[in-house]
């Protein structure tokens, strides 16, 4: 016999969720960024904030690095490739609660590739009203990134952190 767990389907709120990125790069050090967030859900079961389901959907199409010229490469075929990649997605396959909030397994997609993730995550809020805050490092070229002549000045491993706030 299974348990019925009632909750909540949150929408996750784009106007005040956002990810960062940082990537090494020889000459200026860190490069860092933003991606918006612009939807999601999280599945929570009542009076808790740990969820059993997250969904979210990024737009790498308006992604910024506060360099325009940077901005535009990063759109090109070697990079990001957003005319034929216009979003990235990710939905959780496994949930398991740590001390300050929880562990997230899921299938990210980028640049056309899905490859599975783990997201580590620090819950804020109360139930009512949860945030999140999700870190993790992905191998820019495990989602097909092309090597191009700058690959030895910038890292591979690009870490990103999550922002996220319910309506």
């Amino acid at each position: 016999m299974h348990a019925l767990i009632l909750g909540a389907l949150l929408a996750i709120d784009p106007s005040k969720s956002i990810a960062t990125f940082s990537v090494t790069h020889i000459f200026v050090e860190h490069v860092t960024g933003t991606v918006p967030i612009v939807s999601g859900s999280i599945d929570v079961p009542d009076g808790s904030t740990i969820p059993t389901h997250v969904e979210a959907t990024l737009d790498p199409t308006r992604f910024k690095t506060d360099e325009p010229d940077r901005d535009a490469a990063l759109q090109d075929p070697d990079w990001f490739d957003t005319k034929r990649f216009p979003t990235w997605t990710f939905a959780s396959t496994k949930i398991v609660p740590t001390a300050k909030g929880f562990t997230m397994d899921g299938n990210f997609t980028l640049h056309g590739v899905t490859q599975p993730e783990e997201i580590n995550v620090v819950v804020g809020g109360t139930p009512d009203h949860p945030t999140y805050l999700g870190t993790l490092q992905i191998d820019r070229h495990a989602f097909g990134m092309s090597k191009t002549r700058l690959d030895p000045v910038i890292g591979n491993l690009v870490d990103v952190t999550l922002a996220i706030k319910v309506k």
